[in-house]
């Protein structure tokens, strides 16, 4: 907690420890939430951007590992909603062509992240979000702005994708 505190009043140093100590929780929530590396370290780099602005909200009520999630997760599906307006106005890029993609086989284990990034971006945000990190459709709805309905029907599209596809193996 106090080396939270020291953050909060602007040590850069408790900052930086801070950094280290959770950049691997938020670069692996952000991969499994963007399904691209590269896409994935950006947006870590912006979590750690903005919480350096919004430190300050920290209040405490609950583990800054749990505040830190929550975070990383809203940051993370603002920075992939940006990023995929912008890709779709470069290369007129339709969702729809999402569901067609085939991933390269790289070996003959079954590797379940390989096939979550494989699934179209709403379907993986909301697997991702609700099978394993554990939110509720509610809280999924809230965060993505869609439908509690929609983010129930992402899910079991998700959930129909990868038995179908790890079936094939």
């Amino acid at each position: 907690m106090r080396l939270i505190e020291a953050a909060k009043g602007g040590d850069k140093h408790a900052y930086q420890q801070l950094y280290q100590r959770y950049i691997g929780m938020v670069y692996s929530l952000c991969l499994r939430l963007m399904g691209d590396r590269a896409l994935a370290e950006d947006a870590s780099q912006e979590v750690f951007i903005q919480l350096w602005r919004k430190l300050g909200n920290y209040r405490g009520d609950s583990k800054f590992s749990t505040w830190l999630h929550s975070v990383t997760s809203n940051i993370a599906i603002s920075y992939l909603r940006k990023q995929r307006g912008w890709l779709q106005r470069m290369f007129h890029i339709d969702d729809s062509e999402a569901v067609n993609y085939v991933a390269e086989e790289s070996s003959d284990q079954v590797d379940l992240d390989s096939y979550i990034q494989r699934l179209p971006e709403r379907a993986r945000i909301v697997f991702v979000l609700h099978a394993v990190e554990g939110y509720r459709h509610e809280e999924i709805a809230d965060m993505t702005n869609m439908a509690v309905g929609s983010s129930k029907a992402q899910f079991h599209r998700a959930k129909q994708l990868l038995k179908e596809w790890m079936g094939d193996e």
